[in-house]
């Protein structure tokens, strides 16, 4: 248990800690010189103990691989045993309250219980991050309190948890949880969903093709206003330009556009005149990638998307107002035209040594044969 108690006085004499790593006992070597090293090493309040087991300076939290098994087994059995008494506890509370004849105030055998299950269930997550049971643990005992600081508590957690493991779909799922309970409680979500649309972006850049992540973020577009919906497209259109082979990106881009399309105030037409520039300025983004980055189907699949779009958008326009139908056919034959011409520019295989430029033919091709389909 002497390993677990480091580890859980760590976290406790640092509840700043922003990331989690694994590392090779090799390298405490090296990280004790750059410690050294360092003029202010002696004054930053970081936790060091004497083996070389944990690592903690700057708010990060190092821990060797030589210790993760016997750490997570102590940690598990800590953390089992304090959730057996806490179920123990919690059951003979609430049959104390159903005797009407007597009045019992906060049992605090029960919250030292409880402590310890939010105390091990944290150390054994760090360790472990799939084991439900500890998630679970955790959501029964902050559903109970419904405090706003503890279900902060649990976005800083599951923050850290996905500073190593990227792809917890554990975490992730308690992160959404975590939200839809303060959503419940309190109204304004905005900085919230700010912050979090933040944290994606950041693990994407570590993480490449992360689906986990990037379904998150379009989970999170449910709870924007359509004013950040059309922020965060604006924000992630460098990062869609740099990264033209994610395609979980530009389904976000999609889930957003659709959720600016979905989000009118009444029959105001300024709405459906702000979807046209959405769409338009999408399909130019769209184009200049195609014609930069050779041969990406995900560029060609977003198409697909923007351009059902713009013939949906361009049709129900037409019906709903006929004095404009003209106006909306010329409209259809202008986008038809422009479609032709990047299907006659994007055809014709340059060099055949790269297969890029087969690749942008058949996905060109293949577009307008849909695109036929379609209209």
């Amino acid at each position: 248990m002497d390993l677990l108690n480091q580890l859980e006085t760590i976290l406790e004499s640092d509840p700043l800690i922003d990331e989690v790593g694994l590392i090779h006992p090799s390298q405490f070597i090296t990280l004790s010189k750059e410690c050294s090293e360092s003029s202010n090493s002696s004054s930053d309040g970081a936790f060091r103990p004497a083996n070389t087991k944990f690592w903690n300076r700057d708010h990060k939290l190092g821990i060797s691989t030589e210790i993760l098994l016997p750490v997570c087994k102590a940690a598990k059995s800590a953390f089992m045993d304090a959730m057996k008494q806490y179920k123990t506890h919690s059951d003979l509370s609430v049959n104390k309250r159903e005797d009407k004849n007597m009045v019992y105030g906060p049992s605090s055998s029960c919250q030292s219980f409880e402590s310890e299950v939010m105390k091990h269930s944290r150390a054994l997550l760090l360790l472990s991050c799939d084991l439900g049971t500890a998630w679970n643990a955790r959501k029964l005992v902050v559903s109970k309190k419904q405090q706003l600081p503890m279900f902060t508590d649990e976005l800083h957690l599951s923050a850290l948890v996905l500073s190593y493991s990227h792809k917890s779909e554990q975490a992730w799922s308690h992160r959404r949880w975590v939200i839809k309970m303060i959503c419940e409680k309190y109204s304004n979500l905005q900085q919230i969903i700010a912050k979090e649309s933040e944290l994606v972006e950041k693990i994407a850049e570590r993480s490449k093709m992360n689906y986990r992540a990037w379904n998150h973020r379009c989970w999170l577009v449910s709870y924007m206003t359509r004013e950040q919906m059309l922020y965060e497209l604006k924000k992630s259109r460098d990062w869609a330009g740099l990264h033209v082979a994610d395609n979980s990106c530009f389904h976000y881009r999609r889930r957003l556009m659709l959720g600016i399309s979905e989000n009118k105030q009444g029959d105001d037409p300024s709405y459906d005149v702000e979807n046209y520039q959405v769409v338009k300025e999408e399909l130019d983004l769209n184009e200049a990638l195609i014609k930069r980055y050779i041969g990406r189907e995900a560029l060609w699949l977003h198409r697909r998307f923007l351009s059902l779009c713009l013939i949906r958008h361009l049709m129900t326009t037409t019906h709903g107002i006929s004095c404009h139908s003209t106006s909306m056919d010329n409209e259809i034959n202008i986008f038809l035209d422009k479609e032709l011409r990047l299907l006659d520019s994007c055809s014709t295989i340059q060099d055949t040594e790269f297969e890029d430029f087969e690749g942008q033919a058949m996905y060109s091709t293949m577009y307008f044969l849909w695109l036929i389909k379609v209209i």
